[in-house]
């Protein structure tokens, strides 16, 4: 198969699409010899993420949003006695097309009972190493220390001002909230650093980025894993307790609300079934799509993808 520059062809080549293919039943085999079961999720749904960082699209006639993640469905299994679970999902965010980024993309999402996100982090690499990438024992530090290291501040303790020293938070000079500081160094200055050569992961963020993890000790109990700069995944030992849980979706929709942004409907079957009870465990989200674009040594999401939103 050729690669027309026509706006109907495939962007990426025939070689690519076989290796995607090859991911694929890597990432079956894996998780079939380790007796996690598949499952499949509705990718519409009547709720959506409150996140403050990620904008869901909802369907023409405001009846449904397009999940830009499993998660939430694949908790409810969870509460009711799934075991472990995985699955390989289309997810859509509203954000613009770019070199990492596609509004459509595959996410690799998997929930282990018992696990820890230490124990996690094992499995995410030993899962990296089934699909291919070679090299020494994966990286491991805290938040605060890839501040430390890459940036030269401390996280946890910077003032606002200090956080507003950066050159591209120029534009955010009247900013108070610190993790959207925190965000834009780590955007900017310590993530495209993290993760040269060997990738790594950068766990115990600050309890203000906890989202849907638990809290021990003023940390939030999640990773991030990093390869080359780039992000591939997102892991936490999962928050079980529904109440809590409710209290950060709705400080989210406050947050949105507060700057004119949409507030979708929070996920009230996700509340109910962790009040029915959520087994102790981790889950990750990984993107297949940026983990096959680093494995290929490509340069742009668009290239390992087959049809693009410039060519969907």
């Amino acid at each position: 198969m050729t690669t027309p520059t026509a706006g109907w062809a495939p962007r990426a080549a025939l070689d690519t699409l076989k290796a995607r293919a090859d991911l694929y039943r890597a990432v079956r085999v894996f998780f079939d010899a380790r007796q996690v079961l598949e499952v499949d999720t509705p990718v519409l749904s009547r709720h959506a993420t409150v996140d403050r960082h990620i904008d869901s699209f909802s369907t023409a006639d405001a009846r449904g949003w397009l999940q830009t993640s499993p998660e939430f469905a694949m908790k409810r299994l969870l509460c009711a006695g799934s075991g472990a679970i995985w699955q390989m999902a289309k997810v859509f965010r509203a954000e613009e097309a770019g070199r990492f980024h596609n509004p459509e993309f595959t996410l690799l999402e998997w929930y282990r009972v018992g696990f820890d996100h230490h124990a996690l982090m094992n499995e995410v690499e030993a899962l990296l190493r089934a699909a291919g990438v070679t090299g020494p024992t994966f990286a491991r530090m805290s938040y605060g220390e890839a501040f430390d290291r890459h940036a030269g501040i401390d996280p946890f303790t910077a003032s606002v001002d200090a956080l507003k020293a950066l050159p591209e938070a120029e534009a955010f000079a009247d900013e108070t909230d610190r993790d959207v500081l925190l965000d834009l160094w780590m955007s900017h200055r310590v993530g495209p650093r993290l993760g040269r050569g060997t990738p790594c992961f950068v766990h115990d963020f600050p309890a203000s980025q906890a989202a849907l993890s638990r809290v021990v000790d003023g940390r939030a109990q999640r990773f991030e894993l990093f390869w080359e700069g780039l992000e591939l995944a997102n892991g936490f030992w999962e928050l079980s307790d529904a109440g809590e849980q409710h209290r950060r979706f709705t400080g989210e929709q406050a947050w949105r609300a507060a700057r004119g942004l949409p507030v979708p409907p929070l996920d009230a079957h996700l509340i109910a079934a962790l009040d029915h009870g959520l087994p102790d465990c981790a889950g990750v989200a990984l993107g297949l799509d940026r983990l096959l674009m680093r494995l290929l040594h490509l340069e742009s999401l668009g290239e390992v993808l087959a049809f693009p939103a410039d060519r969907a």
